[in-house]
């Protein structure tokens, strides 16, 4: 076997329709487009959504509330995974920075300290937010929650 003898497997390679070659080819005359109509005309593109006149979708169903462009999102971590995080990478203090180095945070993220789990190192945690809870629990070991502006 050589470059000169390979060819794709059979029945894998389909020849493209021909269409508006004349009576001869079998797809002459309308060229597959049917008789009359806007679909078969040149040119012819329907609107997104367009059902053939009846009311579409997007028209027919109810519109309700709204997206607040003002919302912050935040990315929440709890104390549990901060306690797992300082344990495994024996931290005393946690920055946004030691987030994403260890692929809890991306870069635009902002980050609130939620309350689920127990806390037991002391720790330093500078982040974007906390939960009340989350406050205290820190706090309570003789901790800081400093918030980043």
């Amino acid at each position: 076997m050589n470059l000169s003898n390979l060819k794709p497997a059979t029945g894998s390679v389909k020849s493209s329709k021909r269409i508006g070659r004349g009576q001869g080819s079998g797809r002459g005359g309308t060229s597959t487009r049917g008789h009359k109509g806007a679909k078969s005309r040149s040119g012819y593109s329907s609107k997104v959504g367009f059902e053939g006149g009846q009311m579409p979708l997007q028209r027919r169903v109810p519109k309700f509330g709204f997206k607040n462009i003002n919302r912050v999102e935040y990315r929440g971590i709890n104390l549990d995974t901060l306690q797992k995080l300082a344990e495994e990478k024996k931290l005393d203090a946690i920055t946004f920075e030691t987030l994403q180095q260890n692929g809890l945070a991306s870069k635009n993220d902002r980050i609130k300290v939620l309350g689920r789990g127990e806390l037991t190192a002391k720790l330093a945690i500078t982040v974007h937010a906390y939960t009340a809870s989350a406050k205290t629990a820190i706090e309570s070991l003789g901790g800081s929650a400093t918030i980043i502006a």
